[in-house]
């Protein structure tokens, strides 16, 4: 079931385009290609070069292991370990897995990070809001039940303890409600990421719904290419190219996942400080990190932050971000200076 953050589409791959092509092969190379369904949406891998087993073995192995985090993490499944931990209405100490714990630390430190505004227990208010697991509201929810819902919100409440055999999980009231659902794509992008490179494939692209991770040459023995989408519902209209060369790259965007009520359109993304869905001109935020999961995590908090306090966040922690905003007149795009060496230029 799906516990998805991103829209379809966001990032759109660009396997037969490329830059820095290498003289000494110029025959283009065989490659595998996957794809499938997760978490609520669509995931593909490519992977240049031989696979153990050929492309039926890397469809089983990959599909199996995307049900295995999504079993262990999905809000919508009442059987996930997530799920339970969520039920659970004490205290104590919960048992989870290292991939869990792993998710928790992430949710927890980019919390810190962003001073609450990518925060893991907002769950409360997404699902007031008609965006979990609960089914959408017929009316705008009142002042009081955002306040009553924002009660139940707060990342410092939310503790995780990892040992060399065991990892818990434990929150401050009981009914804190944990979402890893901002986190998901760029998490099993990495993890699949690292189940390639244990089977010895070194050229891939990854991408699950605006989440990706590569390395190395695409088939054309070309450095992979990704394209940000522009903010309309032409799917392969192409906002900017990037080279992302090894690292992880997200996504995230406000213009298609929203309902409209009494009239009114309604992001799919909370402001924890005000309990409701942002309002400012901020459209799509791109992040590339050192890992998928990282990137993950922080282009919500960016769509959270709105332009300015975004790129100015950006600027501080010197991260390597493109912002597409609304204006007037159609949509302008912003990058920090760390993000420039990722662009491909046009003509280049």
């Amino acid at each position: 079931m799906s516990w998805s953050k991103h829209t379809i589409g966001l990032l759109v791959l660009m396997s037969l385009l490329g830059c820095e092509k290498q003289p000494q092969q110029q025959t283009e190379q065989p490659m595998l290609e996957i794809h499938g369904r997760t978490m609520g949406t669509f995931y593909s891998v490519k992977v240049v070069g031989d696979f153990p087993g050929g492309q039926q073995a890397l469809q089983s192995q990959v599909d199996s292991l995307l049900k295995h985090y999504n079993d262990e993490i999905s809000t919508y499944d009442p059987n996930s370990m997530l799920s339970k931990f969520n039920q659970q209405q004490t205290t104590a100490a919960f048992p989870i897995s290292q991939d869990m714990a792993d998710l928790a630390i992430c949710a927890v430190r980019t919390g810190q990070r962003t001073h609450g505004l990518l925060d893991a227990t907002v769950g409360p208010l997404v699902n007031l809001w008609g965006f979990g697991p609960d089914r959408r509201p017929i009316k705008t929810p009142t002042d009081a039940q955002i306040a009553a819902a924002r009660k139940r919100v707060g990342i410092n409440r939310l503790h995780v303890e990892v040992s060399a055999d065991h990892a818990t999980l434990r929150k401050d009231i009981p009914d804190i409600y944990v979402d890893f659902s901002t986190f998901g794509e760029g998490f099993a992008a990495d993890k699949i990421a690292d189940f390639l490179e244990s089977r010895g494939a070194h050229n891939y692209l990854i991408d699950i719904a605006g989440a990706s991770r590569s390395r190395g040459f695409n088939a054309k023995n070309e450095k992979w290419k990704l394209a940000i989408q522009k903010p309309t519902d032409e799917i392969d209209a192409v906002q900017a190219i990037i080279v992302p060369d090894g690292r992880g790259v997200s996504t995230s965007g406000s213009y298609r996942n929203y309902f409209e009520l009494d009239g009114k359109r309604y992001s799919h993304i909370i402001d924890p400080d005000t309990g409701r869905p942002i309002t400012h001109r901020l459209v799509s935020a791109t992040v590339i990190t050192p890992t998928a999961l990282e990137a993950d995590a922080l282009d919500t908090a960016l769509m959270v932050m709105g332009p300015e306090k975004a790129m100015a966040f950006a600027k501080q922690q010197h991260l390597a971000v493109y912002l597409v905003i609304k204006t007037d007149n159609g949509f302008k795009a912003q990058y920090s200076e760390s993000f420039e060496p990722y662009l491909v230029k046009p003509g280049s």
